[in-house]
């Protein structure tokens, strides 16, 4: 019934298996990819016909975890999988970014693909199992791609690249970086890093990039018993190719001059006139504004990368290693716990930084379990941004994308939980945007961080780098802006400390690019990187030595892990208790770690009193604040330590002879009381008179005759 090809490859010491012709025959494409006991089913189906007046190439891709292949039931009240998480959306533009370069220009057919994670070990990382099943399966679907490709997943520890390593043998590592390519180079790389030199960085591109060739043999050696016939790509149209030689030699020079218009919504003004004049002047019925719009775009591009090849003059008159105008402020919103300003060029984000507890960290459910995130990073990029009015609504792909990078290039500086409790949500707004906001995040989120009071490591700075290459020639752009982004070939974002990389990711337009052109291209980001950071100090050279006056104080405390359900109470009564008392919010983890937070420092101080009341025990000789909870003829009951009572003997109430306890002391009276002991029933004995009620100090017991003297002369 099946007609099964199947194909297994070594694939860095671990088996790879491909197969195909069994599940999804529908489909123009579909492998089941497997490594371990992780097994992602990779569909792809594209459309027969182009629908009428499309002029671009819808590609979707979808990556989704099913928590049944983990064993698990989804948290929640439906009990199904809903909307994409952040780690798939994220899975999914990784593998959307070094797929769509390589299908043909003219190939404008809608593509689906679909990835669905089926099994987890917990082990192997599906992400690269999906990346490369769905290389496989446009292989053999004969959509026309010009893959296939591979990927690899690379770490760096004690000195050594891991190569393909499982999810126990990342822990400790110093990289996480995922490569992808073809044969010939290099098409994306993401990752992130602990400070590591550019040619460690390069290294482990090209170490990722050499184990997975054995990966593309293997795909091309199923696609050679199970791909299906390739589909014909239609040739250009000659008319449209004799059209564009019309405009080119009547509109390339207004486009050229208005090229050298050096504001950004100026020189649109000036492209769009010369667009309108060129549609006004060759549209007709049989060819629309689209067409025409699309042969104005690529004689745009052909009049940019010219310039810049012929002349190294950019659109703004830089030279490809200038960085644009730098302008920072830290402290720019006064009700916040941290902000900052971050300005380059015509690209600006505010960013925000809010400090929290632990009732604040967010909870992910995840196939392989809950796990919470302490550190949060929101990026928004709203329309007014580029000047344009736009949809608003839940945050996008890319949105998402941007945060994570930025996400990335922080994390590694973050100090320890253990020198700073607190839960880090940071936002970036993007208020303008002309190129990089995704590195004017980084740079944004590093000083406003160090506002808030945040002890970073080291401050961290970013850079996106652009390529224009024709043939054999070629110019890296440091610090691109988006029209050099979006008419150029490669988009190499870098980030990092004045000591080495945090996050690096890459983006390539063509084919693949190589060593050479990487090489340079992280030796400008670097020397970018650290003009970008010396600006940044002109503003804030460090973290401020205290946090804002309007975030939460913070105090931690361990307690013994027997105590812990003690200082929670039956149905967490006792904590509620203290909480709602002292008007703070407590976190208490399985370690007996305690945190308390609250804006009034005196509230925390209460409630480490009281915690510390039911968790400590009394020591001999020690002075403690108590009050009287009951009156007896023999003496009055004190409740000290919050939660503990003991026994003034009438004799211990005073230095001189007492006749009424009430004499002395009344309930509810506040007083100083020392522990002198404990009876046989481990009841606590103790005493007023040996302790200076105003000052707390402890007064030395009398001799017992100097005592039968004064009470004999009262």
């Amino acid at each position: 019934m099946f007609n099964v090809f199947r194909k297994e490859i070594d694939f860095a010491g671990k088996k790879l298996i491909l197969e195909t012709g069994k599940v999804a025959r529908q489909a123009d494409g579909a492998v089941v990819a497997t490594m371990g006991d992780t097994s992602v089913l990779c569909t792809v189906v594209a459309a027969k016909s182009i629908k009428e007046g499309q002029d671009f190439f819808p590609l979707s891709v979808h990556y989704q975890e099913k928590f049944y292949a983990a064993g698990r039931i989804p948290g929640g009240f439906f009990k199904r999988e809903a909307r994409p998480s952040d780690n798939e959306t994220l899975t999914s533009r990784l593998i959307d970014r070094p797929i769509r370069p390589l299908f043909p220009e003219q190939f404008l057919n809608e593509v689906q693909i679909i990835c669905t994670c089926m099994s987890h070990d917990g082990e192997h990382s599906p992400d690269m199992v999906a990346l490369i099943g769905a290389s496989a399966a446009l292989t053999i679907s004969g959509i026309p791609f010009m893959g296939p490709i591979g990927s690899c997943r690379v770490g760096y520890k004690n000195g050594e690249y891991l190569v393909n390593p499982t999810v126990s043998e990342m822990e400790g590592s110093a990289l996480d970086l995922v490569v992808a390519g073809t044969m010939e180079g290099v098409l994306m790389v993401e990752s992130e890093a602990k400070e590591l030199p550019e040619d460690i960085m390069l290294g482990a591109v090209m170490a990722g990039w050499n184990a997975f060739q054995p990966v593309i043999k293997g795909i091309i050696g199923l696609a050679e018993q199970a791909a299906k016939e390739p589909w014909n790509v239609a040739e250009k149209d000659p008319v449209i190719v004799a059209l564009s030689e019309k405009i080119k030699a009547k509109f390339a020079g207004q486009l050229a001059d208005a090229y050298k218009e050096k504001v950004k919504q100026v020189r649109y003004e000036k492209v769009g006139a010369v667009k309108e004049a060129a549609i006004a002047e060759f549209s007709s019925d049989e060819i629309g504004k689209d067409k025409i719009s699309a042969i104005c775009h690529d004689l745009e591009a052909e009049i940019v990368r010219g310039q810049i090849l012929d002349t190294g003059s950019r659109i703004d008159g830089r030279t490809t290693v200038d960085i644009r105008p730098i302008v920072c402020e830290a402290g720019l919103l006064p009700r916040v716990h941290g902000s900052a300003l971050f300005t380059r060029g015509e690209t600006q984000a505010v960013v925000v930084t809010t400090l929290g507890t632990g009732q604040d960290e967010q909870v992910i459910d995840a196939i392989t379990g809950e796990y919470r995130e302490t550190f949060m990073l929101h990026y928004n990029f709203p329309p007014y941004s580029v000047g344009e009015c736009g949809r608003m609504g839940a945050t996008g792909r890319r949105e998402i994308g941007h945060g994570k990078l930025a996400w990335r290039a922080i994390h590694p500086m973050l100090p320890t939980a253990e020198d700073f409790p607190y839960t880090l949500r940071v936002v970036s707004e993007i208020t303008e945007s002309n190129g990089s906001s995704s590195m004017a995040t980084v740079c944004g989120t590093s000083l406003s961080l160090m506002d808030a009071g945040v002890p970073l490591v080291k401050p961290v700075a970013g850079i996106a780098m652009g390529l224009i290459k024709e043939d054999q020639k070629f110019a890296v752009l440091s610090d691109i802006l988006g029209d050099e982004d979006h008419l150029g070939d490669m988009d190499f974002k870098v980030a990092g400390t004045k000591d080495g990389i945090t996050a690096l990711q890459m983006d390539i337009k063509i084919t693949s690019i190589t060593e050479e052109i990487m090489k340079i291209a992280l030796k400008q980001a670097q020397d970018g990187r650290l003009h970008i950071l010396g600006e940044m100090s002109k503003a804030l050279s460090q973290s401020r030595g205290e946090i804002s006056q309007h975030a939460p104080q913070m105090a931690v405390l361990t307690i013994p892990t027997d105590k812990i359900r003690d200082v929670i109470g039956t149905g967490g009564k006792v904590i509620r208790d203290i909480i709602e008392r002292t008007g703070t919010k407590i976190d208490i983890d399985d370690d007996g770690t305690i945190k308390i937070a609250a804006v009034d420092g005196n509230a925390i101080d209460m409630a480490i009193e009281i915690i510390k009341g039911i968790t400590d025990e009394p020591e001999l000789n020690k002075v403690y604040n108590g009050k009287v909870v009951k009156i007896v003829d023999f003496g009055a009951f004190v409740n000290f330590m919050g939660t503990r009572d003991g026994l003034v003997h009438i004799s211990e109430l005073a230095d001189h002879r007492v006749a009424k306890t009430t004499d002395i002391v009344s309930e509810g009276q506040e007083v100083k009381v020392m522990v002198t002991g404990f009876d046989e029933r481990g009841k606590i004995k103790l005493s007023m008179k040996r302790v200076d009620q105003e000052t707390g100090e402890p007064i030395a017991a009398k001799p017992k005759e100097d005592r039968n003297e004064e009470q004999a002369a009262g």
